[in-house]
């Protein structure tokens, strides 16, 4: 007995199957690539959901890259808002809008120069360039963690707030270093 299905069913399952092989090597390359990375459930749960291109490896750096600006300038952004009676929260405050604000300025260095990255994966060029992304993300985790000690003298609601904050941008990150270390 053969089965009439409407031909809008058919296109919407054979659509549907079709988005599921081609989303599966994504998703296994997100997978493969985070289960090492410093906070795998991090890694894991922002590339999976990011909206680019991230069919390679080097897809995946620029993108983990992408969500650390992103964070970085969201957090950047906060903490010009933030105002506070106390002298050392002040002092902590504007000491961390600057240390953020390099880091903004680093992770666009990195995104420029991944983005331009030499294909073929050697030579002095490419190596340069991975040096280079290399040592901007380690210093955007450098400032992260300064503006972080900032607050160490200073309790209370915005140094919690900024800790937190600060911290989510750290580990994805951190996150960013070890894909774009992946790459070398």
């Amino acid at each position: 007995m053969a089965v009439n299905l409407p031909l809008s069913l058919l296109l919407l399952f054979s659509l549907s199957s079709f988005q599921t092989l081609s989303a599966k090597p994504r998703d296994d390359l997100v997978r493969s690539s985070c289960v090492h990375a410093s906070y795998p459930d991090i890694c894991l749960r922002t590339l999976s959901s990011y909206d680019g291109p991230a069919n390679t490896p080097r897809d995946l750096a620029q993108a983990a890259v992408k969500v650390s600006l992103t964070r970085a300038r969201k957090v950047s952004d906060y903490l010009t808002t933030v105002r506070s009676a106390n002298k050392r929260e002040q002092s902590a405050l504007k000491d961390c809008v600057e240390q953020v604000g390099d880091s903004v300025d680093e992770l666009s260095k990195t995104l420029s120069e991944l983005q331009h990255l030499r294909t073929g994966g050697s030579g002095a060029s490419y190596r340069w360039q991975m040096s280079n992304a290399e040592t901007w993300v380690s210093a955007a985790l450098t400032n992260e963690d300064t503006c972080l000690d900032g607050f160490r003298d200073v309790d209370g609601k915005v140094r919690s707030d900024v800790k937190r904050k600060i911290t989510n941008v750290a580990r994805v990150t951190s996150n960013a270093l070890y894909l774009i270390n992946r790459l070398d």
